[in-house]
C-alpha cells in the first residue's frame, strides 16, 4: 500500500463526511417547517410514522436528525412515545437509502459530472442567501457534491487497494471473521459519527475488491449497531423523554443487528440468487444496499408485536429528574441542532416558567401573615430554570438560525426575566408583611383586602394556554386593579393624615401595595410577551393560542 493510495482514501473520506454534514445540516434547516408539520400531522397511526421516519430520512439523509426531531416533539407533548417509536423505526428503515444513491449513482456513473454543477450551483446559492432558507439549501446542494466527490476518490483509492489486501482471500472468513468485520463497522461508526459514512467507505471497499460480499455484509451490520452511539451521546444529560426513546432506538439496532448476523449467510444466498431476476446482475453495492434494507425491514417486522410492552417497560423509567421541578423538562440539546423545535421547547418552557412565577405570586398575595415557605424553594427553582434557559438559548445562537428565530430569542430572555422579578417580588412582598403589625378592622383594611383580590385575580388569569385568555381582557383586568389601587393609595393617606392610621403603618401599606402593583404589572408584561410567543407556534391548537 502506498502513500498516495492513504491520501487519496483518507481525502475521499474527509469529503464524504464534509459533504454529509453540509447536506444534512443544510437541508434540517431549509426544511426545518416541513420537518415540524410532517411530524406533528403525519405520525398519528403506525404506518403514517413508519411512512414519516422514512420519507424525512431520505430526505435530510441522517436518521440522527429525524430521531432528534421525534424527540423534541415527544418533549413538546405534540407526539407521544408509541408514535415516536414509529417514526425512529422508519427512520431506521430510511437510512438505507444511502446504500441504494451509492449502488445506482456513486459507483455508476461519471461523479465529476454530477458532483461539480452540485458545488457550483449550492456554492452560489449559499454565498447570495446570507441566512435565508436560500443559503441552507445551497448548503445542501453544495454538500450533495462534495458526498460524491468523496465517493468517487474513493472508489478510486479501494479499485487499486483492493489487489494488495485481498481481505476476502481465502473463502468465507468464518463466524469469528464475520465478528470481526461486525466490530469493524461497528468501530467505524463511533469514530465517524455516521452510519450513513460507513456504509459508503463498506460499499466501495466491497466494488472496488478489497472485501468479499459476507465481510461487507458484516460490515454493514456493525455499522448498523454503531449508530445507537450517536444516540446515548445525544441523550447525555437530556430529558426523561429523550432517554426512553433512545432506548428503543437501542433495542430495536442491537436485536435487528443479532437477527441480520444469524441469517447473513441464508438471506445473502437468497438475494444473490434473485439478483438476476431483480436486475442487480451480480455488483456488490446493489446486493448489499438490498441485504441492508431487507434486514431492517425484518427488524421492524420483529419488534411490531414487541413495541407495546417495550413503551410501557421504558415509559416508567428514568423517573428521577422528572420529579425535580429545577430540571428543564422541554429543554435538551437534541434540540439544540433543529431551531424550529428548539423554539418551541423554549416556549414550553417559558410556560413553566410563568406557572411557578404565578404561584408565587398567589401565595404572596392571598397567604396571611409571615412568609410562605413554599416561596423560597420556588424562588431557588425558578432562578435554575431561568439560568438553564439562558444556557439553552446561548446554544442555539451558535447554530444557523433564520431571522425571524434570531429576532424572537431576546423576547424569550425578557420574558424570562419578566417572570424572576415577580418571584422576587412575591419573595420581599412576603419580608414586609412579616414585619408589619396587623391593620386596624376598617374601611381601609376591606379595601385593601379587596385590591389584593383583583390583583390576585389578574395574575390567575394571565395564563396563555388557558382557554378564554385574551391580551385585551387581561389589560382590561389590569386597568381595573389599577384604578382600584390609586383609590387605595389615597384612602391609605388620607386615613394617615387624619390619624386613623399610624404614620409607620400607612408608609408600610403604601410600599406593600406599591410592590403588589408591581408584581401585577411584571405578572402582564410577562403573560403578554408569553403569549406572543406562543402565537406564532403554527402547532399551537387555534382555541389556545392568543389572539
Amino acid at each position: 500500500m502506498n502513500t498516495g493510495t492513504v491520501i487519496n482514501l483518507l481525502g475521499g473520506l474527509g469529503l464524504l463526511l464534509l459533504g454529509m454534514k453540509l447536506m444534512t445540516d443544510g437541508l434540517r434547516l431549509a426544511g426545518g417547517p416541513l420537518l415540524r408539520d410532517l411530524l406533528s400531522n403525519w405520525t398519528r397511526t403506525r404506518l403514517r410514522g413508519l411512512l414519516s421516519g422514512f420519507g424525512l430520512t431520505s430526505l435530510v439523509q441522517s436518521s440522527s436528525a429525524v430521531t432528534v426531531a421525534a424527540i423534541g416533539f415527544v418533549n413538546a407533548g405534540l407526539m407521544t412515545m408509541p408514535e415516536a417509536v414509529w417514526v425512529v423505526y422508519g427512520s431506521n428503515v430510511g437510512t438505507t437509502t444511502t446504500a441504494w444513491i451509492v449502488a445506482f449513482l456513486g459507483l455508476k456513473i461519471k461523479i465529476k459530472a454530477l458532483a461539480l454543477p452540485f458545488i457550483a450551483v449550492g456554492t452560489g446559492l449559499w454565498l447570495s442567501g446570507t441566512v435565508s432558507r436560500r443559503a441552507s439549501l445551497g448548503e445542501a446542494l453544495a454538500g450533495f457534491g462534495l458526498f460524491f466527490l468523496g465517493v468517487e476518490v474513493m472508489q478510486s483509492a479501494f479499485t487499486g487497494l483492493g489487489p494488495q489486501l485481498a481481505l476476502h482471500s481465502g473463502g468465507a472468513p468464518g463466524i469469528a471473521g464475520l465478528a470481526l468485520f461486525v466490530g469493524i463497522g461497528f468501530v467505524l461508526t463511533l469514530a465517524m459519527q455516521s452510519s450513513s459514512a460507513s456504509l459508503v467507505l463498506v460499499l466501495t471497499a466491497a466494488a472496488g475488491g478489497t472485501i468479499g460480499l459476507e465481510a461487507a455484509a458484516a460490515a454493514i451490520i456493525g455499522a448498523n449497531v454503531g449508530t445507537t452511539s450517536t444516540a446515548v451521546f445525544a441523550v447525555i444529560g437530556a430529558t426523561p423523554s429523550a432517554k426512553r426513546l433512545a432506548v428503543i432506538h437501542v433495542v430495536f439496532k442491537v436485536i435487528t443487528g443479532i437477527i441480520a448476523f444469524l441469517i447473513l449467510g441464508p438471506m445473502l444466498a437468497v438475494i444473490v440468487w434473485g439478483r438476476k431476476v431483480v436486475g442487480f446482475a451480480g455488483e456488490p453495492a446493489a446486493i448489499l444496499a438490498l441485504y441492508h434494507t431487507c434486514f431492517n425491514v425484518l427488524g421492524v417486522m420483529v419488534l411490531w408485536p414487541l413495541t407495546r410492552p417495550l413503551t410501557r417497560f421504558v415509559s416508567k423509567r428514568f423517573k428521577t429528574a422528572e420529579e425535580d421541578e429545577s430540571a428543564p423538562k422541554y429543554l435538551d440539546d437534541t434540540v439544540v441542532r433543529t431551531p424550529a423545535l428548539a423554539v418551541n421547547a423554549l416556549v414550553l418552557e417559558l410556560g413553566r416558567i410563568a406557572g411557578i412565577a404565578r404561584r408565587m405570586a398567589l401565595s404572596a398575595i392571598v397567604c396571611s401573615l409571615g412568609p410562605c415557605p413554599e416561596n423560597s424553594r420556588e424562588m431557588r427553582v425558578l432562578e435554575s430554570l431561568q439560568l438553564k434557559a439562558g444556557k439553552f438559548i446561548g446554544k442555539l445562537t451558535q447554530e444557523g438560525l433564520g431571522q425571524d428565530i434570531a429576532d424572537a430569542l431576546p423576547r424569550f430572555l425578557r420574558a424570562a426575566q419578566y417572570f424572576r422579578v415577580v418571584g422576587e417580588l412575591a419573595t420581599e412582598e412576603e419580608q414586609l408583611r412579616a414585619g408589619m403589625q396587623p391593620i386596624p378592622k376598617g374601611e381601609v383594611a376591606k379595601r385593601i383586602d379587596e385590591l389584593r383580590r383583583k390583583a390576585a385575580a389578574v395574575v390567575e388569569f394571565g395564563d396563555p394556554e388557558e382557554e378564554g385568555f385574551t391580551p385585551a381582557k387581561l389589560r382590561g383586568l389590569q386597568q381595573e386593579f389599577e384604578n382600584d389601587y390609586q383609590e387605595v393609595k389615597q384612602l391609605i393617606l388620607n386615613a394617615g393624615t387624619d390619624g386613623r392610621l399610624a404614620v409607620t403603618t400607612m408608609t408600610q401599606l403604601l410600599e406593600l401595595n406599591s410592590r403588589i402593583r408591581r408584581l401585577v404589572g411584571q405578572s402582564v408584561k410577562g403573560a403578554l410577551m408569553l403569549a406572543r410567543l406562543r402565537s406564532r407556534l403554527p402547532f399551537v391548537p387555534p382555541e389556545t393560542a392568543a389572539e
